[in-house]
């Protein structure tokens, strides 16, 4: 993806997925576009436990898809630790440069009707807060009627386990 390539509202004839296989001495699947939730992108922009899994799963993808809300989303949680006093003023800088970086790259779902119904369909069909009903209808927008083929990157448990329900191979921090 180049730089900047960034957003877009996919057509409902959209994206072809074309997975790849990874190295057979690892035996698993890759594919070159993953739906990274912002709980999943916070540990690539401020150390915490999950940071570590984030890194490296996030330097193997090509393409990152997020909802339009992540950047926000990402902002306010660096925020948040600032005021809390958890991240100095340097850390809370190098946070925010490192989002700028990181959403420069990336390939953001933007607002549309399609998303708005799909997010009301999401709160009645899951126990989910509005921002994650955006996250996972946005999931569903960007895999095109193929969820199989899309993984949803995620560190929320609940978010999760509706992402799972709705057929999208859920990649998560291992519970150790």
């Amino acid at each position: 993806m180049p730089a900047g390539a960034g957003h877009y509202a996919f057509p409902a004839t959209g994206l072809k997925y074309v997975p790849r296989i990874a190295s057979a001495c690892r035996g698993t699947q890759a594919w070159h576009m993953k739906f990274w939730d912002s709980s999943a992108i916070i540990p690539l922009l401020v150390r915490e436990p999950a940071s570590g899994w984030a890194c490296a799963l996030y330097a193997g993808d090509m393409t990152v898809v997020v909802a339009w809300t992540a950047h926000i989303e990402c902002a306010s949680a660096i925020a948040r630790r600032a005021l809390g006093e958890s991240l100095t003023t340097d850390e809370t800088r190098k946070a925010h440069h490192r989002l700028a970086a990181l959403a420069r790259e990336w390939i953001e779902i933007l607002p549309t009707d399609r998303l708005k119904q799909e997010a009301v369909r999401m709160v009645s069909v899951h126990e989910l807060r509005t921002l994650d009903s955006v996250q996972l209808s946005s999931a569903v927008i960007a895999a095109n009627t193929r969820p199989d083929l899309l993984p949803f990157v995620t560190s929320d448990q609940v978010l999760a386990e509706a992402a799972e329900k709705q057929g999208f191979p859920v990649v998560r921090p291992s519970r150790t």
